[in-house]
């Protein structure tokens, strides 16, 4: 499915094309697709806010396969494996960034589905030393979200500082905020999850009651107590906002987001800010990110709940996650 220009999502742009199988080159390996989530960052590339390195281009960074070919010096991984493909694609290796093992930082990162052709695709190439196996208790089409919903939602709980006892606060509940909370929930078993969603997003609220949300509201609703910390999944500016309001003194805001669609509204810096609250946002995923989390969410098991569309279904399903309309993550199926 080939995006060939800017346009906006319910144009349905994405294409259904036939290409040439891709060779892997050195230190690549040429995966197998079986399945692809389906990001709200794909929706922003389409869409012209976060803007593709080349056109026409395969998107789809959620990506779980089967290593078909190995290109020259690639010696992790053996044909027949299973493994995952996360957005970063590849980094240089050699910049201060990522010898403190802050790939996500480097200013020669490579970005699946952006800077290269990525997994609305049978075919895909990765450098492996940016491919991950994916443990034995998931199925392609629950581990796809892991490898973006889950892995950023990692660091984004790890980013939040939150700890035991703690009050967290989740803005936003799909994809990667309906897998962070069963996270919280393992690792800070005595503290609290309150979850802000759209009004009139029952289906949400319902996951998030069902996964063991504390109090659940909508966005600019005051909760019955102050957040230690919170987590802003969405793609609009508000609840930035709404989450400093609701954070106590020295609580941090965490922005698990690329772009927005709207601007951040003003702050006022006494109500938004004082009293040591902080803001902090997230770029992307490190290799560490997904080396600790895919075998920490095959540990506790992480259920992801998903929907399941063909990958010439690709334009629908990103229609529907614009419009709030996913529960849990929308995963994209490779008739293989």
């Amino acid at each position: 499915m080939v995006l060939e220009k800017v346009s906006s999502v319910e144009e349905r742009p994405l294409k259904l094309v036939e290409l040439p199988e891709p060779v892997p080159g050195q230190g690549q390996i040429r995966v197998g697709v079986t399945a692809c989530g389906v990001c709200h960052t794909e929706i922003d590339e389409i869409e012209g806010r976060v803007l593709p390195s080349k056109l026409p281009l395969v998107l789809g960074h959620e990506v779980v396969g089967r290593v078909e070919s190995l290109g020259p010096g690639a010696r992790r991984f053996k044909e027949g494996d299973r493994v995952g493909i996360a957005w970063i694609n590849s980094a240089c290796g050699r910049c201060s960034f990522c010898l403190k093992g802050e790939e996500n930082l480097c200013d020669s990162a490579k970005w699946t589905g952006k800077d290269t052709d990525g997994g609305y695709a049978r075919y895909t190439l990765v450098s492996e030393d940016f491919a991950y196996s994916i443990p034995e208790g998931f199925t392609d089409l629950q581990a796809a979200p892991l490898l973006c919903a889950g892995v950023i939602g990692y660091r984004a709980l790890r980013l939040s500082r939150v700890a035991d006892g703690d009050i967290l606060g989740l803005y936003g509940f799909g994809a990667s905020a309906h897998i962070v909370i069963q996270l919280a929930r393992h690792r800070y078993p005595n503290g609290k999850v309150f979850v802000f969603s759209r009004p009139g997003q029952k289906e949400h609220q319902d996951l998030a009651r069902r996964l063991g949300a504390d109090w659940i509201g909508v966005t600019d609703e005051t909760p019955p107590a102050k957040l230690d910390a919170a987590i802003d999944f969405t793609p609009i500016g508000l609840p930035v906002r709404e989450a400093l309001r609701n954070v106590g003194k020295g609580g941090r805001v965490v922005i698990n987001a690329i772009r927005k669609t709207t601007p951040v509204p003003e702050l006022d810096y006494t109500d938004h800010l004082w009293h040591e609250k902080e803001l902090k946002s997230v770029a992307n995923v490190t290799r560490r990110d997904a080396q600790e989390f895919l075998p920490l969410a095959a540990e506790i098991p992480i259920t992801p709940e998903t929907q399941e569309f063909g990958l010439e279904d690709a334009n629908e399903a990103l229609v529907l996650l614009k419009e709030g309309r996913i529960r849990g993550a929308a995963v994209l199926t490779m008739a293989v």
